[in-house]
């Protein structure tokens, strides 16, 4: 058996070439949409890239936001600063060098209560008490007894003393 030919069939060669020219017309249709998909692809993800990109430095900036706001948060449930004030030298004609010596000595008394929690130092407040008012103090060879008026415990604990002569 042979293959007959193509040129004698006028029908035969127009279904081939309609084939061809169809299958050429559909192949280009197809490329056309394939490649606008792609675009529009292409572009969303572009656009997604920027937007994670953008995402990704505002969580870094509410991060380092976050870290600082800790930190400071830290640093206010904690005791920084000690301040001692006796108020009552006058009453007794005591030189300020000399209140300001004892007010330092009871600073580095007390100063184990810097950087500590503040419920910690609440806890010891009585322990803090005890520590001043048993302190002795000798000014102009002259004995005082110090006792605590107010004690205000937060950030900056202060401490307001009164001076009483010890016979």
């Amino acid at each position: 058996m042979r293959v007959p030919t193509i040129h004698r069939y006028k029908n035969g060669q127009r279904f081939f070439f309609g084939t061809v020219i169809g299958a050429l017309v559909s192949w280009l249709i197809f490329l056309y949409m394939f490649g606008h998909m792609q675009e529009e692809q292409a572009k969303t993800i572009r656009k997604q890239r920027e937007q994670i990109m953008e995402l990704e430095k505002e969580k870094n900036i509410w991060q380092e936001d976050f870290k600082k706001l800790n930190e400071k948060n830290k640093q206010l449930l904690t005791v920084q600063e000690v301040i001692v004030k006796i108020e009552n030298a006058e009453k007794y004609r005591i030189d300020p060098l000399s209140v300001f010596e004892v007010e330092e000595s009871v600073k580095e008394d007390i100063s184990m209560v810097l950087a500590k929690d503040l419920h910690l130092v609440y806890e010891s407040r009585d322990l803090l008490k005890r520590v001043i008012i048993n302190k002795p103090v000798k000014i102009n060879d002259k004995r005082y007894r110090l006792t605590i008026k107010e004690i205000v415990i937060y950030t900056t604990l202060t401490v307001h003393l009164e001076l009483i002569l010890d016979d």
